[in-house]
């Protein structure tokens, strides 16, 4: 009986002196911080293709869930601030960046390197490229709205700035599954089929967290790697992220929530679509969302890292080449498959022959420092996992956050693994966009880079 008295009594203490403990750098560390976080429609207001699949050329009939662009501002205590703008669309396109940052830059003064733009993916958001079959007025109508909302929510989220806490914590959800055939089995073994639950995975959700004095939750801002693939219909949707992400303001009201998509290109969210008898896909996106929403709250909850500065970015995009296809086999392309593959071949076989083919891609690498508490690397179109699971392993720290769909928008950036299997993120699936597939060198090219703006981001002695 002494004892069990005495070990609830040592177990009180310790918990008490634990919570003291953790309490008392939390808001010391973080002092001098700023932040502020806004949140606008950017639902189309007339009808438009839905984007995601190339098969699906009808114009939406309906709203499900309402798309949002949000913006996250942070400024240290030294006045660096940073902006993270997140989208419910199917990716960031090269030219609505550009403007955006130019916007940016001349009305708030905010630097390249600090501005962020990510893409949930979503495939149930409107197709806003100027794409063969594309209605050129409905495009460009939709492309002036989304750039002037996304400019409205950044110079709202700098209004809102007020002083705040930011911590960094992570949790997990396990729903996203490797899509891709596991190459490791022989051809004709049935479990060689996709999608591959023995494949590679990143399940980690990290979490920002902004508090204002007392501890009042201000915003959250939160990652996961994986497709929004859920759902295919007509209905505008933000899919689990936008669901994960109303959960999460309906549990903390007047809270502003962001979805950042992580290098999710060879991820689905499983089971999807009609797979689960009785159930709805729209019900699998609304469980897949409160799922993550958990996660998060998970993350919420536990003794989290503290920011405190200083903030430290770069940006800058690396020459990617591609292996480009010889003459010969352009010729025989232009007579074998369909008309669009036949038209594509003649048209890069004349620009083969003209020397006027291009060779490389320029690719945006972004890296943002929380103090030493976060590395946030965000990496330009639909980036496979195998670079979010590389780069955690090689950059030193706990906090590491790698983001794919950030600031460009062209297909799939597989890495080495993926380009010697093949397959659609191994290169099929950029052949109408791209005179060729990646080389072995990206990967390469790609984490070096990103390894050279954390050095160049690295505090000063």
């Amino acid at each position: 009986m002494t004892t069990t008295i005495r070990w609830k009594t040592n177990a009180r203490l310790l918990a008490l002196l634990f919570t003291v403990a953790a309490a008392i750098p939390v808001h010391a560390a973080a002092a001098g911080w700023r932040a502020g976080a806004a949140s606008v429609s950017i639902t189309p207001e007339h009808p438009m293709r839905m984007g995601g699949y190339g098969s699906r050329l009808e114009s939406f009939t309906g709203v499900a869930l309402d798309l949002r662009a949000k913006a996250l501002a942070l400024e240290d205590p030294s006045g660096a601030r940073f902006v993270l703008v997140t989208l419910d669309l199917v990716g960031v396109l090269r030219g609505l960046r550009e403007d955006v940052e130019r916007q940016a830059r001349e009305r708030f003064g905010l630097a390249p390197e600090f501005l962020m733009l990510n893409a949930s993916h979503t495939h149930c958001g409107p197709e806003y490229r100027e794409r063969l079959g594309n209605p050129l007025e409905e495009v460009r109508r939709y492309n002036l709205l989304v750039r002037e909302r996304i400019v409205d929510a950044i110079g709202r989220a700098l209004a809102d700035l007020g002083p705040a806490t930011v911590a960094y914590s992570h949790a997990r959800a396990s729903f996203a599954m490797n899509r891709r055939k596991d190459y490791t089995l022989p051809a004709g073994d049935p479990r060689a089929k996709a999608p591959n639950p023995r494949g590679p995975v990143d399940h980690d959700v990290p979490v920002l967290k902004v508090e204002r004095p007392g501890g009042k939750l201000h915003a959250i801002a939160f990652g996961y790697a994986c497709h929004n693939t859920t759902l295919a219909g007509l209905q505008l949707n933000g899919d689990y992220a936008g669901f994960a992400q109303i959960t999460l303001e309906a549990a903390h009201p007047g809270v502003t929530t962001l979805f950042v998509q992580g290098c999710g290109a060879d991820q689905n969210p499983h089971p999807r679509r009609t797979m689960v008898p009785g159930k709805e896909p729209l019900d699998l996106a609304k469980l897949h969302g409160q799922s993550l929403a958990l996660a998060v709250e998970a993350a919420l909850n536990v003794v989290p890292t503290m920011v405190s500065g200083p903030l430290r970015a770069a940006y800058e995009k690396v020459d990617l080449d591609f292996t480009l296809p010889t003459r010969d086999e352009l010729q025989r392309r232009t007579t074998a498959g369909t008309a669009a593959e036949k038209a594509r071949a003649r048209e890069l076989l004349a620009q083969l022959e003209q020397g006027t083919i291009v060779r490389s891609y320029d690719y945006p690498v972004q890296v943002i420092r929380f103090g030493d508490a976060v590395t946030l690397v965000a990496l330009g179109s639909e980036v496979v996992v195998d670079y979010s699971l590389r780069l955690k392993k090689e950059i030193p720290g706990a906090g590491t956050w790698v983001a794919g769909y950030s600031n460009d928008y062209f297909g799939y950036m597989a890495n080495r693994r993926v380009l010697q299997e093949g397959d659609y993120e191994g290169g099929e699936a950029n052949r109408a966009i791209h005179p060729g597939y990646w080389a072995p060198s990206v990967e390469e090219r790609i984490v070096g880079k990103v390894h050279e703006l954390r050095r160049r981001t690295e505090a000063k002695p």
